[in-house]
């Protein structure tokens, strides 16, 4: 994973892809979430950056290719232990990632609305979607703004990520 400077995502991609040899990695990607905002009065949907300033990349030639991403010009800093060598995402980062990613059918990286329904009460039920099975993780739903605040382990902290959410109606 790479940090770089938050708005710069898809052109130090592209740099990557010019660069760097293909054979040296798999893929280089920055998630996209799905969000739905209120603009005159009408739902709609939009696309933003899931984690602003990283750039992730996948790859078993680990050493050749950071080598090869110091010649980047955009590259500001590969995450890891010092200098010259750098840790890959621990398993239970990357298996997070993958499962709220995760959409039949898909093959971007963007993470999908879950869809949610409503009791009279105000009990949330969550109907599908990355949400699916991580209810233990929900900081807090927010129904005007249709997000969730998820807390996950992410660089060896929490952090609080913001999932797009879509209501199916009140039951």
């Amino acid at each position: 994973m790479m940090q770089v400077a938050t708005g710069t995502e898809d052109r130090v991609e592209e740099q990557v892809r010019i660069i760097v040899d293909n054979g040296l990695y798999d893929s280089c990607f920055h998630p996209m979430r799905r969000v739905r905002k209120k603009f005159r009065g009408e739902w709609r949907e939009f696309q933003e950056k899931l984690l602003p300033g990283y750039v992730f990349i996948t790859s078993n030639c680990i050493q050749e290719l950071y080598q090869k991403l110091r010649c980047v010009p955009a590259f500001t800093k590969m995450l890891g232990k010092d200098e010259e060598q750098f840790i890959p995402l621990p398993d239970h980062e990357v298996e997070w990632l993958r499962r709220i990613m995760e959409e039949p059918g898909q093959e971007d990286m963007e993470v999908q609305l879950s869809r949610i329904s409503v009791s009279e009460d105000n009990e949330i039920t969550i109907l599908s979607g990355p949400l699916k099975n991580m209810e233990g993780c929900i900081k807090k739903i927010d129904l005007h703004r249709r997000i969730a605040k998820v807390e996950v382990d992410f660089m060896n902290r929490k952090t609080v990520i913001h999932l797009g959410i879509e209501m199916v109606g009140k039951r």
